[in-house]
């Protein structure tokens, strides 16, 4: 069996617009991910993040390359790939009239779980949910919807999951919150994809990080292998080590200075 979790080989989208003008927005995109691990996909608004994981998660087709989840091909296994995956996209799919037990019991019941109010409760219990499983989710706090968010696409153990910018609007301490759930499924042995545009968000969290721009990955690596990417540090007082944002910005800069 193989260790790559994802893998994308040359992946093109493009979508029409007014008048007939074509954008395209993945023009040959390629990288792996391994399994068990945290892997960021970083880029600026309208990159395609979005778009790769709709593909990657068999919501939208691409026009051409190959794409393999947990050993399946998207395109022609898409019913194998959704056995195996879960999607938290930028908004929750949390039903605020629900209860969080509810919000749970529906998606165990929809995915046929054998035992669904067991199932339910041990999430609960497993995000820290169970003081407030039996109130109504729209009396939540940022923090505690995607938690339970989360929760939900827990339900039937998947082997990958997918996170669509999870911490969007979310207050620093709320972040702090998804930031230890992320890790804690991670340490389980969840493969995780991760977009973001928190650039401290996948410093923080990711094994692996992969630079989309201009519809391809320019940089792909661990965050040590992208530090030497960078300029030499300065030497004033101290040795000042590179964050991750000020590596993004000088990779894309770098980039568009070249075209």
């Amino acid at each position: 069996m193989t260790d790559a979790a994802i893998q994308a080989k040359d992946l093109r989208k493009s979508f029409a617009g007014a008048k007939g003008a074509v954008t395209e927005v993945l023009k040959g995109v390629d990288f792996e991910v391994k399994r068990g691990e945290i892997f960021a996909l970083l880029g600026s608004n309208g990159a395609g993040k979005t778009t790769t994981v709709k593909i990657l998660s068999t919501l939208l087709k691409a026009d051409g390359g190959s794409v393999s989840v947990c050993g399946f091909d998207v395109s022609r296994q898409a019913d194998k790939v959704r056995e195996n995956i879960s999607l938290t996209g930028q908004f929750t799919a949390v039903d605020g009239i629900l209860t969080g037990r509810e919000n749970l019991l529906l998606i165990a019941k929809l995915r046929g779980v054998t035992n669904p109010a067991q199932t339910a409760g041990g999430l609960l219990e497993r995000f820290g949910l169970t003081g407030a499983a039996d109130r109504r989710s729209d009396t939540y706090s940022g923090g505690m919807t995607r938690r339970l968010d989360i929760a939900m696409s827990l339900v039937g153990t998947p082997s990958v999951i997918f996170l669509d910018e999870p911490t969007t609007g979310l207050d620093p301490e709320a972040r702090l919150e998804v930031w230890k759930t992320v890790k804690a499924l991670a340490g389980g042995g969840t493969t995780i994809l991760l977009t973001t545009q928190y650039l401290e968000e996948a410093e923080q969290l990711a094994d692996h990080v992969a630079i989309l721009h201009g519809g391809k990955i320019i940089a792909n690596g661990t965050l040590d292998e992208l530090k030497k990417l960078f300029p030499p540090v300065k030497v004033e007082y101290v040795k000042k080590q590179p964050s991750l944002e000020e590596i993004f910005l000088s990779i894309i800069g770098s980039k568009e200075t070249a075209l």
